[in-house]
């Protein structure tokens, strides 16, 4: 038996949609909506028509952002010759409210995993190596303890290595199957300052 109408229903069948929104979460978030001022949803739609035309990849460590380079890659201060490899954006957000690592970054946008068909060639790889042809004097691999992470992470190092510049891991205090964006901020920190060459 149907509780809401068409409008009603639609709405909170797409709020469920989005991860980790689950359909009385969805339902909350859609009366939420729809008790707000006119202005305030036509507000929130426009922050997302205008963020998906316009938020595109950084042209150098490709995360998300508005312009050509994100804030990271323009900042003069930042140490060009530390990059940390990651495989997404929110995995780079979570080592940046650390507020302790002062590097660059290289988003992967992704990880090799054989069992759902995504390869070497899959992931931003052959950007990163083009990057290192510059000033690189470290890459800190930072992916994911999981078992994609651990063959991305092993096979950049077998890449990088003969080229001579240093390739450290995050050390293990992040957990074994863990995602970078759901662990705090002093646990990063431990695995960061815990690196080790690989």
């Amino acid at each position: 038996m149907e509780y809401y109408s068409n409008q009603i229903n639609r709405l909170i069948s797409e709020l469920s949609s989005l991860p980790g929104i689950g359909a009385k979460s969805a339902q909350r978030l859609a009366f939420h909506i729809l008790n707000l001022p006119k202005e305030n949803v036509e507000k929130l739609s426009m922050a997302i028509t205008e963020a998906r035309n316009h938020v595109r990849c950084c042209r150098e460590c490709f995360t998300l952002t508005d312009d050509e380079l994100c804030p990271i890659c323009k900042n003069a201060e930042r140490d060009h010759g530390t990059i940390m490899v990651v495989e997404n954006s929110r995995d780079l957000a979570a080592y940046e409210k650390t507020g302790q690592y002062n590097g660059v970054y290289h988003v992967l946008c992704g990880a090799i995993s054989p069992m759902l068909g995504i390869g070497p060639a899959d992931i931003r790889l052959k950007e990163l190596l083009t990057r290192l042809q510059k000033d690189a004097d470290e890459v800190i691999i930072a992916t994911n303890s999981s078992l994609e992470g651990e063959t991305t992470a092993m096979y950049i190092s077998k890449l990088i290595k003969p080229t001579g510049i240093k390739v450290t891991r995050i050390a293990s205090g992040v957990p074994v199957g863990g995602d970078l964006e759901y662990i705090d901020e002093v646990t990063l920190l431990r695995a960061l300052e815990g690196r080790r060459e690989l």
